[in-house]
């Protein structure tokens, strides 16, 4: 019986070295596999050491098995002395166990610090992935002010990615006036979209300094053509309502037509100067409309008109003819809308940024 107990357990140990011995060959291939990575790469050695430690240690666990699984196995075939001697064998083991126990200790702080190594990357990714995003939604914010007396309608949409160089925004610049802006950074990434926010900003300071749309966008040249980088043209629509005077003002800055519906028919807010960082003394004006309940603008960046098919353009006057057919629909539908014919028209999908606003007067 005591014969018997001893052979299962020295079955035991002998599987246990089996699998720990596949575990060593295992770790052997990736070892050599990381080192080559380093060897190539010159990062990693610290991860090549850790396998190369774990590789040993199995190693190590599967020589004391098998020590283990023939010793005992001999053990069991007889109770004489002598039948014990072949686990005396198992000092090699324990001495290379103590002989290591400095370097074993030392790859503690060394986990540690690939492991936290490992967090910060992660860390880093994972801002790397929300930043343009948190990028674009401050470019483009979903949740622009409440203002009575408007309705808003809006559609963002980056061409590649999401770092864009399109931008709108909306806000009061006093208690009775309201500005409602919409612009375009030429390219595509995060130059564009760097340069974009900053535009976006700085003409709110100009907005609120001065009434005349078309003063503060030339105050706003003035400032990107001295600090900015010239091959990076924009393209900017400015309006300011103006509830008191019940008026619209507007100056453009070479951006695509807006299309104002008002008194039953629809007319265009042609650009009324060059775009922006082309001439830094460039020349801009404003024209100022009535503004009545009901009246629509609707502002958009050159990604929509430019949808094409072929050799054929979506155009300025497509767009006014969609808003000529229903200018009392919603004006979030009628974002949408745009945004949906551009795309059946088009041949291929919208490469550009197209940013939409509509904006109703109530």
């Amino acid at each position: 019986m005591h014969a018997l107990v001893l052979l299962v357990v020295a079955l035991g140990c002998l599987s246990a070295a089996y699998v720990w011995g596949r575990s060593a060959v295992r770790l052997d291939r990736a070892s050599k596999r990381i080192l080559g990575d380093v060897g190539e790469t010159g990062s990693g050695l610290e991860a090549a050491r850790l396998v190369r430690s774990a590789f040993r240690k199995s190693l190590h666990t599967t020589i004391l098995y098998a020590i283990l699984a023939a010793g005992i196995a001999v053990s069991s075939v007889s109770e004489q002395y002598v039948f014990d001697l072949p686990l005396a064998v198992l000092l090699v083991p324990v001495f290379v166990s103590l002989r290591s126990a400095r370097s074993f200790f030392a790859e503690a702080p060394l986990a540690e610090a690939l492991a936290t190594a490992e967090r910060r990357a992660g860390e880093v990714l994972r801002q790397e992935q929300s930043a343009p995003l948190a990028w674009a939604a401050r470019l483009a914010p979903t949740d622009l002010p409440v203002v009575e007396g408007f309705e808003l309608g809006r559609v963002y949409e980056p061409g590649t990615g999401a770092m864009a160089g399109d931008f709108f925004d909306f806000y009061q610049t006093a208690p009775s006036r309201i500005a409602a802006v919409i612009g375009d950074v030429a390219g595509h990434g995060i130059e564009p979209s760097i340069t974009a926010f900053q535009v976006k900003y700085l003409l709110r300071v100009f907005l609120r300094r001065y009434r005349d749309p078309a003063q503060a966008i030339e105050e706003l040249n003035l400032v990107l053509s001295s600090t900015g980088r010239p091959e990076e043209l924009v393209s900017l629509c400015a309006v300011v309502f103006d509830q008191a005077a019940n008026t619209l003002r507007f100056a453009s800055a070479g951006h695509p037509a807006a299309w104002l519906w008002h008194d039953g028919e629809v007319r265009a807010l042609r650009a009324t100067g060059p775009l922006l960082t082309l001439d830094p003394k460039g020349s801009y004006t404003s024209r100022e409309v009535p503004l009545e309940p009901g009246d629509l603008l609707l502002m958009y960046t050159d990604g929509l008109a430019e949808a094409r098919d072929g050799e054929h353009l979506f155009g300025e006057e497509r767009i006014g003819s969609i808003l000529r057919r229903d200018p009392g629909q919603d004006v979030t539908l009628l974002c949408k809308n745009l945004l949906e014919a551009a795309r059946d028209f088009a041949s291929e999908p919208l490469s550009d940024d197209v940013a939409i606003l509509a904006i109703r007067r109530t």
